[in-house]
């Protein structure tokens, strides 16, 4: 998912769908080039905001040769299932091809159909580039690299300050860091905001904590021999366990992410505290409108330490006529200078270490959040991730229709017993 400055996002990340993907660099287009000299034509293919819009002409202007097609879509389904359906067609993918990495899983198990980038790429786009959990996370299994990353959304908290000052707790966003600085004394907070309040709710939705909190397991719902780990994972059943006691305990507002309920939740104060990777300030500020300005802020905590929600990546598939230039386009495309501008215009945040530690990125404020520094801030909470958890097949799948479904219908009623065997019984129908 991504942050668009002044405007909704549009895409959800594995809890929502995405655009159609475009046709791709295998559809007859120009020959292989012989020469530094002999014109190309690149196919991109990209959803939602990328920032790119004016770094493609830009990039045409320091290279003559090359001509850019950059088929960009909304929003919608079928964008990567279409993708895995023309990488087992064999053809129809564009040169340059964007991947979510809520559905990286579903790519990394066929990476042969994916260019190596380290043996094709320049050489300045060398691991270092990144952050190492952002860069790692591409890998296959033997060691194939598929992916340079783009953006990121490191995880803080967001609260809103007069509902935390009404029931008596702090407020200040250094004040407030202890409350978030486990899941349990955030949920211990929250046990506090509810009997304080008359019982109004601390969060907005189960599913939304519960995915943060698998996603800083060492290990999630798939395990690194690509087998389902739910009857053996002690870590998902304790973090089962802590959110639907806050849930019994009335701290959820029992809004599906992302509904229209839940949209209009911001408006209305309907919940206190939030999980907030970086873009999800703009989801806050669309939705809250500007009777709600200065109200939110946003705190450099998150419990457990850090995590990160949301980024995609730039692949080159096999079926590219001309891998050498298009690795050489993604690699331009995610350099720090880019990525900067990238964020500029769309507020996409960036993976590179030079472009966490560039002026422009940590200048960054945010009126509608009091100021906050939030280029600082959210460079800081990126820093904090220390490896990526490895996605097996499945995953995302688990993620949104298993898990979610089943936090939804303990807080509807169902006891977290009968939840939990909704959850297995939905992620054995998955994985088998």
């Amino acid at each position: 998912m991504r942050r668009i400055r002044n405007g909704l996002v549009l895409t959800l990340g594995i809890t929502m769908t995405v655009g159609l993907a475009a046709c791709g660099g295998d559809d007859g287009g120009t020959p292989a080039a012989s020469d530094p000299n002999a014109k190309v034509e690149l196919s991109l293919a990209t959803f939602t905001e990328f920032g790119y819009e004016a770094l493609i002409p830009e990039y045409e202007r320091l290279h003559p040769n090359i001509k850019i097609t950059h088929r960009k879509t909304g929003q919608g389904g079928p964008y990567h299932q279409d993708l895995i359906t023309k990488l087992a067609a064999g053809s129809g993918l564009a040169d340059v091809t964007a991947v979510e990495e809520g559905h990286l899983s579903n790519v990394l198990d066929k990476g042969s159909k994916f260019n190596d980038l380290p043996g094709i790429g320049p050489a300045d786009a060398s691991p270092d580039r990144w952050l190492g959990w952002k860069y790692d996370a591409a890998k296959t299994k033997d060691g194939k690299v598929i992916g340079y990353g783009t953006d990121i959304g490191p995880l803080a908290m967001c609260y809103r300050k007069d509902m935390l000052e009404a029931a008596g707790l702090p407020s200040d966003p250094e004040a407030v860091k202890p409350l978030f600085a486990t899941w349990d004394s955030y949920f211990a907070a929250g046990d506090q905001y509810v009997a304080k309040t008359g019982g109004k709710a601390w969060f907005d939705s189960a599913a939304q904590n519960f995915n943060a909190m698998v996603n800083q397991l060492p290990t999630g719902y798939i395990g690194p021999d690509d087998k389902p780990t739910l009857d053996s994972n002690q870590g998902i059943k304790d973090a089962w366990t802590k959110v639907t006691g806050a849930v019994a305990k009335g701290q959820s507002a029992k809004l599906t992410a992302f509904s229209n309920e839940w949209n209009s939740g911001f408006k209305q104060g309907a919940f206190a505290t939030k999980v907030c990777p970086a873009w999800m300030l703009g989801v806050i500020e669309e939705h809250s409108g500007p009777e709600n300005a200065g109200k939110w802020a946003v705190t450099a905590a998150f419990p457990g330490g850090g995590g990160n929600w949301g980024g995609s990546y730039l692949t080159v598939p096999t079926q590219s006529k001309h891998p050498k230039e298009a690795a050489e386009l993604a690699a331009w495309l995610t350099a720090p200078e880019q990525q900067i501008k990238a964020f500029q215009a769309k507020g996409t945040f960036p993976s590179q270490v030079k472009a966490l530690e560039d002026p422009a990125l940590l200048s960054e404020t945010d009126a509608y959040f009091g100021g906050a520094k939030i280029g600082r801030l959210f460079a800081e909470q990126a820093k904090k991730v220390a490896k990526p958890q490895y996605k097996g097949p499945g995953d995302g799948q688990i993620q949104e229709n298993a898990s979610s479904p089943a936090l939804q219908a303990v807080e509807q009623g169902k006891s977290p017993d009968e939840g939990w065997t909704q959850l297995l019984d939905a992620a054995k129908k998955i994985t088998r």
